[in-house]
């Protein structure tokens, strides 16, 4: 995580090459940053592109006592993808599809290539997303299993939430098996499909999935629950 302040700073290690008169390869190979002392990255565990605090590296190139940083739990800090899943309790492929909310969108950051979103930001978001208090994501250590008759709330409140989601993202936030959650995800779009089209006959299906948010490759498994829904009320 990076602090608002600090983000002219942060370097790549292609910067820290440079700063350090290496060749690439040669930075790639000795790998620096992993003796004993070097400043630790402000990027998150596991991140493919890595990054350093600027202002540390300067100090610890030159031999100087490094600046210290301010506190990972600062509420104006940046965080990245898995840094703003966890804040959600959610997998980092489940934020990717919550990251498309335009009250995310609007907010983020480019560092270096990696995107970033302000905590205030992704806190907001967490605590009024739609369904928030049906499927705030599994708690860890919980049964993977959700009680029959909770998946199609808890099902709806992920789809409120995120529409494009996929049938794997659902097994993930709520242990649900591939078939239920995919035959509740068919029915809950095609139900809204139908609804959506019963308020404005002049939009095709594929305009109502379209307004909804309902991806073209979801669409299929949707479009029989609809039509049976509308046989019904014709």
């Amino acid at each position: 995580m990076i602090h608002p302040s600090r983000v002219h700073l942060v370097r790549t290690r292609e910067m820290l090459a440079a700063d350090m008169g290496m060749a690439q390869g040669t930075f790639a190979n000795k790998k620096p940053y992993d003796e004993t002392g070097f400043p630790a990255q402000v990027s998150s565990a596991g991140s493919r592109t890595l990054l350093w605090d600027g202002g540390q590296t300067a100090a610890y190139l030159a031999g100087e006592p490094l600046p210290t940083l301010p506190a990972p739990d600062d509420p104006a800090m940046l965080l990245d993808r898995q840094e703003a899943a966890a804040e959600l309790g959610v997998k980092p492929r489940t934020w990717d599809g919550y990251a498309t909310d335009p009250t995310i969108a609007d907010h983020v950051v480019d560092v270096h290539g990696v995107d970033h979103w302000p905590r205030p930001v992704v806190r907001a978001y967490r605590d009024g997303r739609p369904g928030r208090s049906a499927a705030p994501g599994r708690p860890r250590g919980s049964s993977n299993a959700v009680p029959r008759g909770k998946a199609r709330d808890e099902v709806a409140a992920l789809l409120d939430a995120m529409p494009a989601i996929t049938i794997a993202a659902v097994r993930e936030e709520l242990g649900v098996a591939a078939a239920t959650a995919q035959r509740v995800l068919a029915e809950l779009r095609g139900e809204r499909i139908a609804a959506l089209i019963t308020t404005h006959p002049h939009l095709t299906f594929d305009q109502a999935a379209e307004q909804l948010g309902y991806p073209p490759a979801v669409r299929r498994a949707a479009r029989s629950a609809a039509a049976h829904l509308m046989e019904e009320t014709v």
